[in-house]
């Protein structure tokens, strides 16, 4: 036996070949699951919202709008929190029309294996595992780290003193504190869906009751005068002062940094077997919670830049800087004990998704079985959760993790790319019954595919098909592939207009127009095709456009991010290619239902054989006498 062949065997697949291999890979998950879920449906509407509030505002609106201020944008801030909110919401449309198809827990994971195939939703699963795992060790050691700061750094003085650890890589000591945090955190996700969200609910109103408290207030202190000082009074390295001193390239530069500000809204449509109504909640939430998020960093940020000149501000704690600069100590308390409740409901709504994903994964059999066992208590995955919480607990305890948060990004924006993506499969699927009733009836509206027809005409449907097939919706494939390929190299071209428009060339202008051609033909092909006859509570609008301007600016994003990211984010594939090939692959739960359907189907042959042969065997029974008596005479 080959090498080759003892690798078929091993997977299951009758004999090595290219296809085999493609389809064990390539195996979708069906669109309609008949399993009744375990977990209890507690979640209702306001709880998907406010955990998406909670989870995407989090500390960012503290912090952010001074940065971006300060170092990109100035006071134009607001413009590039409206361009982020934008994006964003982008992929919410997407994740909401998701969240109508397939109410699962999973998120982008189960989207991708409906629509994709196995090997990409797991490769999706395992990349939301670490943005999840690192979120929440991030949030958790930034809350310790905050709470150290506001008492006077007792804890880091006597552990570092007393527990120092000294390797490189790792942090100055080991933080108990996060650990013990993120411990009790963990517990009180896994005690129950609605308890855990509960507390959620009371972090996140007065989250925004503190953000609210900030505009409020704020506004008896501004000056429009902020946002036209004139460059004579601006320092140098600070623009050239004015509404937009760092031109339109600071705008979109600041627009980039402002769309991570928004990430995080993805952990509703994690939600979706918790939720009592899901195909109608989660578009719902998604598109409330990133409004209402838009909406509060749009009102800190102008009040923020109309209070104090943006040259001025702090980049690390901007707003209790602003209220100590105009005498309101009352006001910077306020807004310390704010920050404590958005970090608390950051930390709350990054952890929550983290077990879901890990229990549609082994759910489906493409991680180890335990970890999704539910629990007859709570009515969650109990074991799945603590694991995961221990886990994030020694990252937060042990590990410097400044470096490693690039790698949500990465994740995060590859999971958006991927869900743009599959709407747009999912919208030009295949529709068998309109398909097969066509035929039935004698109409040649589905059958124009089998006409001889040049490429060009199939490729643009200039035949005018109505009914979508295995032929368009193969073109369909082949074009949003494309196009998520020819993203990277226009995201190359589009960078030098970021970081040197004042030295752009007509070269480099003739080089973006060609970049866009190829983009716009994609989706005008895309656009060409016949469409899903699938009714939905909640759809897309404008599509194929807005999910192919959402793949770009995602795909731009990351071609963005540092080498070591990438190198970083290929050892943790690499990671997860090992448990998929020597356990996901074996015990997948498609895999042992085709299993049992080629037995059933093989003992319905053999027993179709047997029924034959006994047929045969009495007909010639029957023919014997005939034959001797001829041979007699």
């Amino acid at each position: 036996m080959t090498a080759m062949e003892e690798f078929a065997e091993y997977y299951g697949m009758p004999s090595w070949s290219v296809t085999n291999a493609f389809r064990v890979l390539t195996r979708k998950k069906p669109l309609e699951d008949s399993n009744e879920s375990k977990l209890a449906k507690v979640l209702s509407a306001f709880d998907l919202t406010a955990l998406g509030i909670g989870s995407t505002l989090g500390v960012g609106v503290y912090v952010l709008a001074g940065e971006v201020s300060k170092q990109y944008a100035g006071p134009a801030v607001v413009v590039s929190f409206l361009i982020a909110a934008i994006a964003s919401i982008f992929a919410g449309l997407c994740y909401a029309e998701f969240g109508a198809r397939v109410p699962k827990a999973g998120s982008a994971y189960i989207y991708s294996y409906v629509t994709i195939g196995e090997f990409i939703a797991f490769l999706i699963g395992w990349n939301l595992i670490l943005e999840y795992a690192i979120g929440s060790a991030s949030v958790v050691k930034g809350l310790s780290t905050y709470l150290d700061q506001l008492c006077g750094n007792p804890m880091s003085s006597f552990l570092g003193t007393h527990m120092p650890l000294n390797i490189d890589g790792m942090g100055a000591y080991p933080d108990l504190f996060a650990f013990v945090v993120t411990i009790l955190f963990s517990l009180a996700i896994a005690v129950g869906a609605k308890e855990s969200t509960r507390v959620n609910n009371v972090f996140t109103m007065l989250n925004l009751g503190v953000v609210m408290f900030v505009i409020i207030a704020g506004l008896f202190k501004v000056s429009s005068r902020n946002w036209s000082i004139p460059k004579s009074e601006v320092p140098e390295g600070y623009g050239d002062g004015g509404f937009m001193p760092y031109g339109v390239s600071g705008i979109i530069k600041g627009a980039a940094v402002c769309f991570y500000g928004f990430i995080g809204f993805d952990c509703i449509a994690t939600a979706g077997e918790e939720a009592k109504n899901p195909k109608k909640s989660i578009p719902f939430a998604v598109i409330v919670s990133l409004a209402m998020i838009f909406l509060a960093y749009f009102g800190v940020s102008t009040v923020l830049t109309m209070m104090l000149p943006y040259f001025e501000q702090d980049e690390k704690a901007p707003l209790p800087h602003v209220f100590r600069i105009n005498g309101w100590h009352v006001a910077e308390y306020v807004v310390s004990i704010g920050a404590m409740f958005g970090l608390c409901s950051s930390m709350m709504g990054a952890m929550f998704p983290l077990p879901r994903i890990v229990f549609a994964m082994s759910n489906d059999g493409l991680l180890f079985k335990f970890l999704g066992d539910i629990s007859e208590k709570y009515k969650t995955p109990f074991k799945g959760t603590m694991i995961t919480g221990l886990l994030t607990g020694i990252l937060a305890a042990v590990f410097n993790l400044s470096q490693l948060v690039n790698m949500m990004s990465i994740g995060t924006l590859l999971a958006y790319s991927m869900v743009a993506s599959c709407v747009l499969m999912l919208r030009y699927e295949v529709d068998d019954r309109r398909e097969s009733r066509i035929v039935a009836n004698g109409r040649a509206t589905g059958l124009e595919q089998d006409r001889p027809s040049a490429l060009w005409r199939r490729i643009f449907n200039l035949n005018g098909q109505t009914v979508p097939t295995k032929q368009t919706s193969r073109i369909v494939t082949y074009s949003v592939t494309l196009f998520s390929l020819w993203c990277m190299v226009f995201s190359q071209i589009l960078t030098k207009f970021e970081e040197d428009l004042a030295n752009v060339t007509s070269f480099d202008g003739i080089k973006l127009v060609l970049g866009i051609i190829p983009l716009a033909v994609l989706l005008l092909i895309i656009s060409r095709q016949p469409t899903s006859g699938v009714k939905l509570s909640f759809k897309v609008p404008l599509v194929p456009w807005l999910p192919g301007i959402s793949i770009m600016i995602n795909i731009y994003l990351m071609i963005k991010l540092d080498i070591l990211t990438w190198v970083r984010f290929s050892i943790w594939i690499a990671i997860g290619l090992t448990i998929f090939l020597a356990y996901g692959i074996r015990h997948s739960r498609l895999r042992q239902r085709e299993q049992r359907n080629n037995s059933i189907a093989m003992m319905r042959d053999c027993s179709n054989s047997a029924l034959l042969g006994g047929q045969e065997n009495s007909k010639y029974s029957n023919e014997v006498p005939l034959i001797l008596m001829h041979s007699t005479s």
